[in-house]
C-alpha cells in the first residue's frame, strides 16, 4: 500500500525512511574522506559527491514532510508512557530538522567559501550567501556540531527502535520494514505479558 494507514507505514514513506537512512550512511564516510584527503582533484570531488547527496537528503525531507502532512501517521503503541511519548514526538522533530538544517548549513558555509554548489554537475544551485570567510569559519563549526548532534539523535531513534523490536515486541518497526506482516493478532506486545 503506497499511503500510510494508522497502524502502518505506507510503502512510498518507508522508502523516504530507508532511502534517507542510507544516504546519510554514505554522507558519513564521504564527509569523513573528504576532509582527511590532501588538496587535490579526489578531494573535490568527494566533496562534490558530499554536497549533491546533501542536496538530495534535503529534498528527499523537504518531500517526505510534505507527504507525510497528507497522510495519517500511525499511531504510537498504548503502553507507552508520556514521557516516552513526547521523547518519540520530539526525538522525530529533531531528526527532520537536522535533515534540513545540515544540508542548507553545508550549502551557506560553500557559498561563504565562494565554492559553487551543484547537484552532480546537472543543475547549479545559487549562493545563498555572499563570499565570506569568517562566516564560511563560523558555519563549519555550525555543520559539525549539527552532524555530531544528528549521530546522537540517531542512535537515540535506533536503540528505541531496538527496544520496542526485542524488549517491548510490539509493531513499532516491523510498520516501518517493507513487506513485514504485522504481528499476528494475540500475539505478545510487550515481553512482560
Amino acid at each position: 500500500m503506497l499511503r500510510n494507514t494508522r497502524a502502518r507505514w505506507g510503502a512510498l514513506s518507508q522508502l523516504f525512511h530507508w532511502l534517507i537512512a542510507a544516504l546519510i550512511a554514505v554522507q558519513v564516510v564521504l564527509g569523513l574522506t573528504g576532509v582527511a584527503l590532501p588538496l587535490g582533484m579526489a578531494k573535490l570531488a568527494t566533496l562534490a559527491r558530499h554536497k549533491s547527496l546533501g542536496i538530495t537528503i534535503l529534498g528527499l525531507a523537504l518531500l517526505r514532510l510534505g507527504w507525510r502532512a497528507v497522510n495519517p501517521t500511525p499511531a504510537l503503541p498504548g503502553n507507552l508512557r508520556p514521557y516516552e511519548r513526547r521523547l518519540a514526538r520530539l526525538t522525530h522533530a529533531a531528526l527532520y530538522a537536522l535533515l534540513i538544517a545540515l544540508p542548507l548549513t553545508g550549502w551557506m558555509m560553500s557559498s561563504a567559501r565562494g565554492f559553487p554548489v551543484s547537484w552532480f554537475n546537472l543543475v547549479q544551485l545559487p549562493n545563498l550567501v555572499s563570499r565570506n570567510l569568517p562566516l564560511y569559519h563560523t558555519l563549519v563549526h555550525v555543520h559539525v556540531a549539527l552532524a555530531i548532534t544528528l549521530g546522537a539523535v540517531l542512535t537515540l531513534h535506533i536503540a528505541a527502535a531496538i527496544k520496542h523490536h526485542f524488549v517491548l515486541r510490539d509493531d513499532i518497526l516491523r510498520r516501518m520494514l517493507p513487506g513485514a506482516p504485522p504481528r499476528p493478532m494475540g500475539a505478545p506486545q510487550s515481553a512482560k505479558e
